[in-house]
């Protein structure tokens, strides 16, 4: 069915009245937005109750996707978009009255995310429901997302990001389908003609309560859903209590309830915020796969083809409680024995790790289990002893049982729970996978070397392409067809246009007209007057320390002193935009914010860097954000250590925008270098290898004392700027280490290496044709990067279910 503008106008009207109570004359433009989304709404519940239909008759096998992050930013376009009725519905919400682009940016960006996670998983999500692969996305509906983030005296404060005032209209609750989960109380066990009878008592009771987000997938009728899980309390308040005059008291239970979908990644460096974290993701383990089992009985009566219809992918750790969770069911409810639950479970769930930092490889107490979740401890213990006797029988090695063991020492280890209970491990990058099975997971690798696999991350190139550039769009569409919408690989006929200086031409206005278009963005949005004439030197991403903003500091204030030296030398203007949330316990990660911010005051203040040197820190960095900058983008920074970045996705983000690539060999970057060559990217610093020889015998004050560029650049950070403030604790951390090694991140090691590089772009830069094929180049080759392709190869290695070719 096709839906044409006065269809839409129609509907929209219809939900005001029926929903608000008011025409298009008396809404606000949130009534507005809420009704746009009402009406997309109704037509992807069509749509969506069809694919539920064919994919329960044709008895398909179902892909579910556990991530604690969804970061889908706004869905009113990207709807819109996949529908294929975003001309239609602008042009209804103008004939209303309204002015369409003012609609579409009410709408707040879904707070259940936070950085490269969340946004994979959304991706991922669109990329199965275009390719028609019946899927379900599962995490829980924060209230209040992660945080709202403001700058005050260049610091870090975290507000409540009230998302849900205006986001809640894509939500469809079911409390018809909540699941009830139960924390706490103790366990009684007995056996009964060779059964175990199992009975949990004392315990307290949550519901979840399912809000499903429809999402359309682009060109196709499928349509999957985005299970979100809230929790509230079966007991909403105390009455006794309540009518004794104690009423903070009589509301503790629903309070305790409520806290588990509030925040995303509450403050874990006390006991309640651990426990809290515990119950956040045991909740939405166990809500999940209640309501997955329950599903798969009404169809088959049984679960034991549970592993043959059904698939659980987990990203990362957070979600792995569904291997302990899911033996609990088919033990204690359907009856199964150890070996066949144990079987079952094994060929059911498979595991994607985002890491190889070992702070970010959850561990957990073993009190926490004891005290929260006494039968997925007994459950856990029993799995933990297995697991144990088959490396010590496979290695005959303390050492290698103790770095395998699930349970060791008191303390529960996630990521090997994942290895011994899943049918798959896979990392996100070649690069990543490699150092998995060469270092991190070497030992279990040893063991059982088929259960590991790569598959390299993308991101949805048709949102992150043609949704918010469509001059680009229109580029590419002129030069080789629509084509690579559904199929990315078509972007590399591109290529064939890098000596046509009409295309290289239109490319560097497109270009010149989306930074135009971001400083005026930037204007409304912070007040900020961007020079549009310098290069848009770029690094957004989650604040941490192997990261490197630290790196793009240093670097940026040896240019502020080479100017401070010598003002009229020549200086290619540069604007360096930073965008960044640190966790709120990152101590580290918030002095660097204050940082930048101090530099940016003192460089933005100075007379002899205006029009030549400037510095912003972007607030509250959000996906609707980056679709505004990634197009104005023309550096792209990717410095993190070497070896310490699993894959990235902004890179690719970046590169399929047209910006280049300052940057190490890490992550995503390294097969980016495979397709693009020296010649189309700015590559610096250590390899992976290489900084793993060089920290047997670091010592960065060596650095310090024989480069003169940065000993007075580390000097600068004792000293201060403007505002008054010292960084002495930056600098010593540096060269000295603190509750690290010193310099622990190897900045010192690469600044020489970085700044070289640096100086290559801006010496690029000034060769318009050159800098503008180089542009081009990254384009053509960025479709290998599709989460479409990503998607297939989950589909064809590790879920084994078809899609649409």
């Amino acid at each position: 069915m096709t839906y044409t503008k006065d269809a839409l106008k129609e509907a929209i009207q219809q939900k005001l009245r029926l929903n608000y109570g008011c025409t298009e004359k008396q809404a606000t433009d949130g009534e507005i937005m809420k009704a746009c989304a009402l009406a997309l709404r109704d037509i992807m519940a069509v749509r969506s109750v069809d694919t539920q239909e064919k994919t329960q008759e044709q008895q398909e096998k179902r892909v579910h996707y556990m991530s604690l992050e969804f970061l889908m930013g706004r869905s009113l376009m990207k709807n819109a978009y996949n529908l294929g009725i975003l001309p239609q519905l602008t042009q209804a919400v103008e004939e209303l009255g309204f002015s369409a682009p003012d609609i579409f940016d009410m709408e707040p960006d879904a707070g259940l995310g936070n950085g490269g996670l969340g946004r994979l998983a959304a991706c991922y999500l669109d990329s199965m429901t275009t390719l028609d692969i019946p899927a379900t996305g599962y995490s829980i509906c924060y209230e209040l997302g992660i945080f709202k983030q403001k700058i005050v005296d260049g610091q870090q404060v975290e507000l409540p990001d009230d998302w849900l005032n205006l986001g809640d209209a894509w939500l469809m609750p079911k409390p018809q389908e909540a699941e009830e989960i139960h924390f706490g109380g103790r366990v009684r066990t007995r056996w009964d003609n060779g059964h175990l009878m199992v009975v949990h008592e004392d315990y307290t009771r949550v519901l979840a309560i399912p809000c499903d987000m429809l999402v359309a997938g682009y060109n196709t009728d499928h349509v999957n859903t985005l299970r979100l899980w809230d929790a509230k309390s079966p007991k909403p308040i105390d009455m006794q209590l309540f009518s004794q005059g104690q009423y903070l008291k009589a509301n503790e239970e629903r309070a305790m309830a409520d806290s588990i979908s509030t925040i995303l990644y509450p403050e874990d460096n006390h006991y309640e915020g651990k426990s809290l974290r515990l119950k956040q993701q045991y909740f939405f383990v166990s809500a999940t796969l209640q309501s997955i089992t329950r599903q798969h009985i009404q169809t088959y009566g049984t679960l034991k083809n549970f592993h043959e219809k059904n698939v659980i992918q987990i990203n990362d750790t957070h979600p792995a409680l569904v291997i302990p969770e899911l033996m609990r069911i088919l033990i204690d409810d359907a009856g199964l024995s150890w070996d066949e639950a144990w079987d079952i479970t094994r060929h059911s769930v498979a595991y994607t790790n985002h890491t190889v930092l070992a702070e970010a490889l959850e561990s957990w107490p073993q009190q926490l289990f004891e005290t929260l979740l006494p039968r997925i401890w007994q459950i856990m213990q029993e799995i933990a002893r297995r697991w144990q006797q088959k490396v010590d029988d496979f290695y005959h090695d303390p050492k290698k049982t103790e770095k395998m063991a699930v349970i060791w020492d008191g303390v529960v280890h996630m990521a090997n729970l994942c290895i011994a209970g899943g049918m798959a491990v896979n990392g996100v990058s070649a690069l990543h996978s490699d150092i998995l099975r060469r270092d991190v997971f070497r030992d279990a690798c040893g063991m059982e070397p088929d259960k590991f696999r790569n598959v390299t991350n993308g991101v949805d190139h048709r949102r992150w392409i043609s949704q918010i550039n469509p001059g680009l769009d229109g580029l590419i569409r002129d030069c080789i067809g629509d084509g690579y919408l559904t199929h990315a690989g078509c972007l590399s006929d591109l290529d064939r246009f890098a000596g046509d200086a009409a295309v290289l031409s239109r490319l560097e206005q497109i270009k010149g007209d989306n930074k135009q278009a971001f400083a005026r963005w930037a204007k409304r949005q912070q007040g900020v007057t961007l020079n549009t004439d310098a290069i848009f030197n770029v690094q957004v991403k989650r604040l941490h320390e192997y990261k490197r903003q630290l790196l793009n500091v240093l670097h940026i204030i040896s240019l502020y002193q080479q100017l401070q030296d010598d003002p009229n030398m020549d200086f290619r203007p540069q604007t360096f935009l930073f965008g960044a949330k640190a966790a709120p316990g990152y101590a580290v990660a918030k002095r660097i914010i204050r940082l930048i911010n101090s530099l940016a005051d003192q460089i933005n203040s100075d007379p002899i860097c205006r029009d030549k040197l400037q510095v912003v820190f972007l607030e509250n960095y959000r996906v609707s954000m980056a679709e505004m900058l990634m197009p104005a983008s023309e550096v792209s920074q990717q410095i993190s250590t070497a070896g310490k970045e699993a894959s990235g996705t902004g890179n690719m983000k970046f590169m399929m925008n047209g910006a280049l690539t300052l940057g190490t060999l890490d992550g995503a970057n390294v097969e980016m270098h495979q397709v693009l060559g020296d010649e189309n990217m700015f590559l610096f610093g250590l390899t992976a290898d290489e900084a793993a020889r060089l920290r047997q015998s670091y010592d960065p004050y060596l650095l310090y004392t024989r480069d003169p560029v940065l000993h007075r650049v580390l000097d600068q950070l004792k000293t201060g700027f403007r505002d008054g403030v010292s960084y002495e604790d930056l600098y010593q951390r540096l060269l000295y280490g603190a509750d690290c090694p010193a310099d622990q991140y190897l900045l010192l090691a690469d600044f020489a290496s970085y700044c070289a590089a640096s100086h290559r772009v801006v010496d690029t830069y000034a060769d318009r044709e050159k800098w503008n094929r180089m542009s081009l180049h990254n384009i053509a080759r960025s479709g290998i990067f599709s989460a479409d392709r990503s998607i297939a190869d989950y589909a064809d290695t590790i879920w084994h279910v078809p899609y649409k070719k």
